[in-house]
């Protein structure tokens, strides 16, 4: 049986926004919560995102508002408007004050938040909230994904429960698509904070789809201290586990996906010239496409090693497909395309890649690039 945090509630419905889908879900805490939240470096951010910034500011939030199948993003002050609307709207039903809301919006762009369709729907919420409904929350934010992605662990009495949605537009540089942590350890917000984007650096940080930076991207966090103290370290070890978990899930569900990609570099200067060399394969639509048609053409990765930023000493690169290899100490091994071809069939590709001797080293996640993506990315509907 799945573990909630003690006194956190949910609700989810369909407001209408676009068919007949779960499509707006709340989340609240039973008492003011420390917080803290990521967001997206995308200067065209939602305007969810302007409010929620100013919400989060003093490190205490009481519930979040999300809907989905409408982003905000490219409305105007119109938005900007709507995004308030929305989140006086829940604040009021749960008697709360507006600014420990934080609102979240995701699906289309530039197309006008039909907000009176939410502040219709919110009446009433209030009695139907949940201390079992976070997963039906983690169903309400989807867009294209395919599968919702909740994960829940305990850590003595702690619990701490988390959820994402992402499918395309995948390349954070701040935060994740959509994601919301919930946690009933009595924990700072100033650790949360920074134990928050130590977690996100090394997974959400590190998972793309498509190379394209999302306009809502949030990452949210909530502790609202109920089961008491908790180890800080063994907190962050599991909070970070949850993050990476949750990031390999976005990746394996990227839209039209077939195979999960795991990209490990090693030997590089230092960490941050290693995840741009990781960031570089998972994004090269050359990589992406031989991985998807399972040919192992491995002069892909190398060319793209090469247009790498960083100086590159060729001679020392090695290059592998799990274990086997196909480059190695800067010289091609003996030829087993079939052996990689046969593993290629796999729906879960590992990459190796060493650059030499230096010490930084990153691991980052993506996916093989279908037809269906292009088919999914070609459809315009509102």
């Amino acid at each position: 049986m799945t573990q909630f945090p003690k006194g956190f509630m949910s609700c989810s419905v369909n407001a209408g926004i676009k068919d007949d889908t779960l499509d707006f879900t709340i989340i609240f805490s039973e008492t003011r919560a420390s917080a803290a939240a990521m967001f997206t470096k995308n200067q065209f951010c939602g305007a969810p995102i302007v409010v929620g910034k100013d919400h989060v500011k003093d490190g205490y939030l009481q519930a979040i508002a999300v809907n989905s199948k409408n982003a905000n993003v490219a409305t105007g002050e119109q938005g900007l408007k709507d995004a308030q609307t929305m989140t006086e709207a829940v604040a009021a039903e749960l008697g709360i004050s507006a600014s420990d809301v934080l609102p979240s919006s995701t699906g289309v762009i530039g197309v006008p938040l039909p907000v009176e369709k939410i502040t219709a729907a919110v009446p009433g919420l209030k009695a139907q909230l949940s201390s079992h409904g976070l997963e039906q929350s983690a169903k309400a934010i989807m867009t294209t994904d395919t599968y919702p992605k909740f994960r829940s662990r305990k850590i003595g009495d702690v619990t701490i429960s988390a959820m994402a949605k992402g499918s395309g537009m995948i390349e954070p540089n701040m935060a994740t698509m959509l994601s919301y942590i919930l946690t009933d350890a009595a924990i700072e917000p100033a650790d949360l904070q920074n134990m928050l984007k130590k977690a996100v650096d090394v997974s959400f940080n590190s998972v793309s789809v498509d190379g394209d930076t999302s306009t809502s991207d949030t990452v949210a966090i909530l502790a609202n201290g109920l089961a008491g103290q908790v180890d800080l370290n063994e907190f962050e070890a599991v909070l970070t586990d949850l993050c990476i978990e949750l990031a390999k899930e976005i990746a394996r569900d990227g839209e039209g996906a077939t195979k999960l990609v795991e990209v490990q570099v090693s030997g590089a200067a230092n960490d941050a010239a290693a995840k741009k060399i990781g960031k570089s394969i998972i994004n090269s639509p050359l990589v992406k496409t031989a991985i998807f048609g399972e040919d192992p053409n491995w002069g892909r990765i190398m060319s793209t090693i090469g247009n790498a930023e960083d100086a590159v000493d060729t001679s020392a690169v090695s290059v592998s497909f799990a274990d086997v290899y196909v480059f190695k100490n800067g010289a091609p091994t003996e030829d087993k395309r079939a052996e990689l071809e046969e593993y290629l069939k796999t729906n879960e590709v590992l990459i190796k890649i060493s650059l030499g001797h230096g010490t930084g080293q990153a691991t980052v996640w993506g996916c093989d690039l279908s037809y269906d993506y292009v088919k999914i990315n070609g459809e315009y509907t509102t």
